[in-house]
């Protein structure tokens, strides 16, 4: 079978990483990274468009498409210190959603097989449940914890009489016991919805959920602290799902579900690292990137760079596992270069004047006082 590229538009890669065939087992034998696209908007309850998003990620960047990418702030490059490949998008008719999760589900759990980090481009967030039961799969259900970036909760029951849609994974996850409630972390949520019956089943599934209030209240830093705790006991490994709508519309406008009061782009991109550096994530997905709402490209932007700040702090805590260092973000960009100011230091130029600038000045002196005379 000949590798079906993007769903939309011309098949490009994520950054101009090498491209892998699911179909052909040597093009990502050994990969550690495998990206999927999921180009599919079925599960929208308001303004479509999310199916564009994966095109929208892959290309958003001003730098050239070179599969190269130094992160000034880890000092590592997450798409050649890694082997990133990209498997294009998986065919997802939007309009078949009971056809399009299992076989985005199965691409997966095959990339999981394989030994690689999947990381899916969506996509609407009901694309969640097939990503991270596809990783549960085989790294067993009940043993893959979830931290959930997003404004709302997902946690929906029938919505529009219908047990699919992006308001509704994370309850469909719980309940088909892929993953616990107990190890479910959710941040960023803000707004008017769900009502209480639903945050009634939530509080019964012991789900611990980030509300903004409490996050400005008590600091992003600290709540993550918290959710760290959590999501590595009794569990393997960590999945991570950023809808991008957690960030406040004035940071990422183009989303079908904007809600005003969310965080910062700088936040989620440190919130991401640090996930990433600290936590053994198995899994990742950036939903519900709309590039029909968007301005002047700033959320697939955002977007684009939550990728790539995840691969970065991998392939950071893999050097690091390996060399048995440990990344300080407190070291000035140019420490360890030819040449840098030791933190602390106040540089100081030294400017010595000539003999003869000394003359000339002398001279330019005499001469005023002979004329005054």
């Amino acid at each position: 079978m000949t590798r079906y590229g993007q769903q939309y538009g011309p098949d490009f890669t994520f950054l101009g990483v090498d491209r892998c065939d699911l179909d052909d087992e040597s093009t990502y034998a050994g990969a550690d990274v495998v990206i999927l696209g999921a180009p599919f908007d079925g599960g929208t309850s308001h303004r479509p468009g999310t199916r564009f998003g994966p095109q929208a990620i892959r290309m958003t960047d001003y730098l050239p498409h070179d599969g190269s990418r130094p992160s000034l702030a880890l000092r590592t490059d997450g798409l050649v210190d890694l082997r990133v490949v990209d498997a294009g998008d998986v065919e997802m008719y939007s309009g078949d959603i009971e056809r399009s999760l299992p076989k985005l589900e199965a691409a997966v759990e095959q990339v999981t097989r394989a030994g690689a980090i999947p990381v899916v481009l969506g996509g609407d967030h009901s694309i969640a449940f097939p990503d991270a039961k596809g990783v549960a799969n085989v790294l067993g259900h009940g043993r893959v914890s979830m931290i959930h970036f997003d404004a709302h909760a997902d946690t929906g029951d029938i919505e529009f009489g219908s047990l699919w849609g992006h308001g509704q994974p994370m309850r469909r996850l719980i309940e088909s016991g892929a993953l616990r409630g107990d190890r479910f972390l959710q941040v960023g949520l803000r707004g008017y919805w769900p009502p209480p019956e639903t945050l009634d089943w939530m509080a019964g599934q012991q789900m611990r959920s980030f509300e903004m209030t409490e996050i400005v209240h008590r600091g992003l830093d600290e709540v993550l602290t918290e959710a760290f705790t959590i999501a590595t006991d009794e569990c393997e490994g960590v999945f991570l799902s950023v809808d991008i709508d957690v960030c406040d519309p004035g940071h990422a406008p183009g989303t079908g579900t904007p809600e005003p009061g969310g965080l910062s782009a700088r936040q989620l991109l440190d919130a991401v690292r640090r996930i990433c550096l600290e936590l053994p994530v198995v899994g990742v997905d950036v939903v519900e990137v709309s590039p029909p709402y968007d301005h002047a490209d700033i959320t697939a932007a955002l977007a684009n760079r939550v990728v790539l700040e995840a691969l970065s702090a991998i392939a950071r805590k893999r050097r690091d596992e390996r060399d048995g260092t440990r990344w300080d973000p407190a070291q000035p960009l140019l420490s360890g270069r030819n040449g840098a100011i030791p933190q602390g230091h106040i540089p100081h130029q030294h400017t010595h004047q000539t003999h003869d600038q000394t003359d000339h000045s002398h001279d330019h002196s005499h001469d005023a006082a002979e004329e005054q005379g």
